[in-house]
């Protein structure tokens, strides 16, 4: 969630440094930092309904799933992302203490004002990772999830679910009701 950016060039070893002294959390991306926004009750809500379920699920598995304060290596010189939910079941990423780096699953509830950057940018740094085979997005204003997922010839193809639909999530072999996902969750246009 990009929200402010701080107007100064940091090498990514600068930025690993200075980012442990914050009480913020920063995202990295061609030598500037972009300070986490705060989250609403339903995007938390929905991250956490989806990183519970997914926990459960690859408990037998060996998987590791991480939640929002979870930092993402797209390489050794950047970008460094926190998405909402992330996944990896790679051996590499097992004793991993500051950021992963091999995810097969990268997950982020939509907000209004990072929508654009999720969809966009955010993915383009994303489909850099050669583990990542998911990529999934969370709207936190309607039930919809649409999930994008990188075929055998290479091709991110995108698939959605809506209410009433079963979430299917090929790259950990995972199935859910999308209802389950949205559990205790106050959709922002049901406000209106």
């Amino acid at each position: 969630m990009v929200a402010a950016k701080e107007h100064f060039y940091m090498t990514p070893e600068e930025y690993l440094e200075w980012e442990e002294q914050q009480p913020l959390k920063y995202e990295y991306m061609d030598g500037e930092v972009y300070v986490m926004s705060d989250n609403t009750l339903p995007h938390n809500t929905i991250a956490l309904n989806l990183a519970c379920t997914l926990k459960s699920h690859l408990k037998t598995k060996g998987g590791k799933v991480l939640i929002c304060g979870a930092k993402v290596q797209v390489s050794e010189t950047g970008p460094y992302h926190y998405p909402d939910v992330v996944v990896s079941c790679d051996e590499r990423d097992k004793k991993a203490i500051n950021f992963l780096q091999y995810p097969c699953l990268i997950i982020e509830v939509l907000s209004p004002c990072t929508e654009g950057f999720d969809r966009g940018k955010k993915f383009r740094n994303y489909r850099q990772i050669e583990t990542l085979r998911e990529y999934v997005l969370v709207s936190a204003e309607q039930k919809l999830i649409e999930s994008f997922r990188i075929n055998d010839k290479g091709v991110w193809e995108l698939y959605s679910f809506s209410e009433n639909e079963t979430l299917k999530l090929e790259s950990i072999d995972f199935n859910c009701s999308v209802e389950l996902i949205y559990e205790d969750v106050i959709l922002t246009d049901e406000n209106e």
